[in-house]
């Protein structure tokens, strides 16, 4: 990590781009728009696969997995789903040196090929409600791709669940989406809006799409995660189909639902500064980095054998800590590297803290350090790493109120959009036709209708006729 990393006040996106190669994140692979996760880059999507997979069972979902490849004809069956996907798949055509009786897409999701196993599967309302989630990689054959964000190949969970009503798939998806929110917040720290999508934004082949959406350091939305309500749309072209307890056959009701590796994304965008990476400590592959500091041979025993003790303690209460002894390097060159490669807390024993019996304790969220006893450590380093858990959502928490604007009129939202960037909230009635201005004219998309609309009324800007829905417009990733 000897080179320096862009401004983040000046080029966002380099500074991005530096941020993720130069803490070893992921780099980028021989294949255009592909990337390589690197162990410490990896080491995050363990941490939120870990904790999203339980909060994924605990709601009855089962993991299984199915074909990376895809018979052609299955996307077919479903007219929008492949109007949507068309131009991002990537096709085989060849296997094992002959031309293949038909094309096999290269997964860009999954909701084909598991429908046309639960119409094997589902026979009786007995057998519902199915509910099944996977972990996977998925293609699609994007043109613009940022390491994380969007690339040619990532890694997702996507759940896919079938209902003997709309009632009971509706819940679900909202479930699902509330599941996503929490996570966001709570593990990753990240403040979410909880929406639906517009017709225009909307997954293709759902009746209803649903989303959180997240505010980055620089003013963008990144959508973070989605829960799609498929009503029967799949399950009329796939044939899956049960006998209800009149024994008359009915076609299942569905969801899908997913978030992806651009969570590591979001989190060096929403949580990032200057100096690099800040990490939730929640997922933070090292909690603590502890830096001993000495100047002779005897110093170092003394000041090792106190760090050691410190170490000790920290890693049996659970706390992921790393030793940073490493003579060749000056305790200034560690300093600038645990700060960006984000970890949450830096304790540095000199001399003098051994005297103290106490360390010198930073924080990556705040500036500055103060002296802590060793007496009681353990604890002590539990109840900070929660203290920065805390600030970083509130921090990131009031830079999106502090960037969440309204506006009255299609000018008003054009200029700030252009000028502030930001959430824009709008009364809202507008057609396809009308997004497609404000993209024209800003960029910006239809982000969601938030979930906690108040029961209001305004003057959409589009149409000028009352209406009770407010949306929030942005440009976005």
């Amino acid at each position: 990590m000897a080179e320096k990393i862009a401004k983040q006040s000046q080029d966002f996106n380099k500074w991005y781009q530096d941020v993720v190669v130069q803490t070893e994140l992921a780099d980028y692979a021989p294949v255009k728009g592909c990337m390589v996760i690197r162990p410490y880059g990896y080491a995050l999507w363990e941490s939120i696969q870990g904790e999203l997979d339980a909060r994924i069972k605990e709601t009855g979902a089962q993991n299984a997995y199915f074909p990376m490849f895809i018979p052609q004809s299955f996307l077919q069956r479903e007219a929008e789903h492949v109007e949507g996907f068309a131009p991002e798949l990537a096709v085989v055509t060849h296997g094992g040196g002959k031309k293949l009786e038909e094309p096999l897409i290269v997964r860009p999701t999954s909701e084909t090929i598991i429908n046309e196993m639960f119409s094997k599967w589902i026979r009786s309302y007995r057998d519902l409600p199915l509910l099944i989630n996977q972990w996977a990689n998925i293609v699609r054959w994007e043109k613009r791709t940022r390491l994380f964000i969007r690339t040619t190949e990532f890694l997702w969970q996507e759940g896919h669940t079938c209902h003997a009503t709309r009632e009971e798939a509706n819940e679900k998806a909202m479930q699902m989406l509330e599941i996503y929110r929490q996570f966001a917040e709570d593990w990753l720290a990240i403040p979410a809006v909880t929406g639906r999508k517009s017709e225009t934004e909307k997954f293709a082949g759902a009746d209803a799409t649903f989303a959180i959406e997240g505010l980055m350091g620089d003013g963008k939305a990144l959508q973070m995660g989605t829960s799609h309500s498929l009503g029967q749309n799949f399950s009329k072209a796939f044939g899956t189909q049960f006998l209800d307890a009149d024994g008359q056959l009915q076609n299942v009701w569905q969801t899908s639902w997913g978030m992806t590796t651009r969570l590591i994304g979001a989190v060096i965008m929403v949580h990032g500064d200057e100096k690099g990476l800040r990490l939730p400590p929640t997922i933070a592959p090292i909690q603590t980095v502890i830096v001993p500091i000495w100047k002779t041979d005897r110093e170092k025993a003394q000041v090792i054998q106190l760090a050691d003790s410190v170490f000790a303690e920290l890693k049996s209460a659970g706390i992921r800590v790393k030793m940073d002894d490493r003579d060749q390097f000056t305790p200034g060159f560690k300093y600038n590297e645990w700060e960006m490669k984000g970890v949450p807390l830096r304790l540095e024993i000199g001399p003098r803290d051994v005297a103290d019996n106490a360390v010198m304790a930073a924080r990556r969220d705040i500036k500055g350090k103060e002296k802590v006893s060793v007496q009681g450590i353990a604890e002590t380093v539990k109840t900070v790493l929660d203290s920065i858990q805390k600030t970083l959502f509130e921090q990131a928490l009031a830079f999106r109120e502090a960037n969440t604007r309204d506006a009255s009129t299609m000018e008003e939202m054009a200029q700030l959009i252009l000028k502030e960037r930001g959430f824009v909230r709008v009364w809202w009635e507008g057609d396809a036709d009308a997004e497609a201005k404000v993209k024209e004219d800003t960029k910006a998309t239809l982000r969601c209708f938030p979930l906690d609309q108040q029961d209001e009324e305004g003057i959409c800007v589009a149409t000028g006729k009352k209406t009770k829905s407010r949306a929030l417009f942005a440009v976005a990733y």
